[in-house]
């Protein structure tokens, strides 16, 4: 496997660092456009509601525009963050217990097949039973698109509600024992539905209730209005994303700007909900969400989640492990990754940072070490954990 060049090298080589933080994320960003790896993009870093540094560049991009902290995001997977708040708050108020069995909640996750390690052995019944905290941390067995060969439940296919949704995933088998490995996936759609079951009102209305109101999260939904579209930002698409020269990312389709892509339909009203990639949300939004979690779950003198489950949430299940043949040093929590090894991320991030990235390469982290969080918004495919990563690498570097 080749060795990545990151891009942190690429864009530091050619007089990136700045004297302050302002300075660094702003060049940082300009960079992006300037050697074609984003389009426009909105970043920031925050302390207790104190704007440390915040810039938003635009491209000149044909069919790009210009990004606002009132721009609308399909944040993808940072719809995760969300769901595991959600269901925190219902282990507050004791409506579960995370070792309990789906099974209890959503009956059709009862005798789950098991796909087995030899490649042409039959599938068999699972010894072990489906517990909520697999979902919670993606030791389920539930993959994206498939269970690990190449199979599975779409989230793409035409599913009116998330109780359709769920019965069809709950029909393909799981790629190993629930519980004994950690594979990213399906998990928090499967979650959004028990959200349903245990709260008895709507996922997204429950979302409302618990989160989106108490924050004033005013922009964060499942769905686009008409007049929302005027806000949403356009996807650029690149066919391939190269950062340096030995990282290249392939994509599907043409490069260029466009606003007629949507993998998710976002149609008024849906009921297809879906806790792991299903959101829309703002910058502005975003960052009261990001003040919560920097608080330990606190906003504005309300509490959202007590003390001891917000530690529960952040604190490591799977250890860091080789992936794609290295060990970036972050091990998981609750759908939030949590840096227990610094030197193997190499970003001069401290231990203990927590966060997630979306698809389209939004990203955050908190840093309640020093009191900080990042946010970083822009729209473009394909997903390279490399633009976040040195993001943070321009943030650290810049810091006193």
């Amino acid at each position: 496997m080749k060795v990545l060049t990151t891009l942190l090298l690429l864009l530091f080589s050619q007089g990136v660092l700045a004297s302050t933080l302002a300075d660094s994320v702003r060049d940082y960003q300009r960079a992006l456009v300037r050697h074609g790896v984003t389009g426009s993009s909105i970043a920031g870093v925050f302390s207790d509601g104190e704007v440390l540094a915040m810039s938003a560049v635009a491209s000149d991009l044909p069919g790009d525009k210009p990004i606002t902290e009132d721009t609308i995001f399909p944040i993808w997977s940072m719809s995760k963050p969300v769901t595991i708040v959600a269901m925190m708050v219902l282990l507050d108020q004791g409506k579960y217990d995370v070792n309990e069995r789906v099974a209890k909640y959503l009956p059709e996750f009862a005798n789950l097949m098991c796909r087995p390690k030899e490649e042409d052995a039959d599938l068999y019944p699972c010894e072990n039973e489906l517990l909520i905290e697999h979902l919670l941390t993606h030791r389920s067995g539930y993959a994206y698109y498939g269970n690990g060969a190449g199979e599975g439940p779409d989230f793409r296919a035409p599913f009116g509600n998330l109780e359709d949704y769920i019965r069809h995933v709950a029909s393909w088998p799981v790629a190993f024992e629930p519980g004994t490995e950690y594979l990213y996936g399906i998990n928090q759609a499967i979650l959004g539905r028990l959200i349903e079951v245990l709260s008895g009102i709507e996922f997204y209305a429950f979302l409302r209730q618990a989160i989106f109101e108490p924050l004033g999260m005013n922009d964060t939904r499942f769905d686009l209005r008409e007049a929302d579209r005027a806000r949403f930002q356009p996807l650029f698409r690149k066919a391939q994303l190269k950062l340096g020269s030995a990282y290249t990312v392939p994509d599907e389709g043409d490069s260029g700007v466009t606003d007629q892509y949507d993998e998710l339909t976002y149609a008024p009203g849906t009921k297809m909900q879906l806790g792991g990639e299903g959101l829309v949300s703002t910058f502005a939004d975003y960052r009261k969400f990001c003040e919560m979690l920097l608080a330990g779950g606190r906003y504005a003198g309300q509490v959202l989640i007590s003390d001891a489950v917000f530690q529960q949430m952040t604190t490591t299940v799977t250890p860091p492990q080789i992936s794609s043949g290295y060990n970036n040093g972050f091990g998981y929590a609750y759908s939030l990754f949590n840096l227990e090894e610094p030197l193997l991320d190499g970003t001069g991030s401290p231990k203990g940072i927590f966060g997630w990235s979306g698809y389209h390469n939004t990203h955050f982290w908190i840093d309640q070490t020093n009191g900080i969080y990042g946010l970083f918004m822009t729209r473009t495919t394909p997903s390279a954990m490399e633009i976040q990563k040195q993001f943070r690498a321009a943030v650290y570097s810049a810091l006193p």
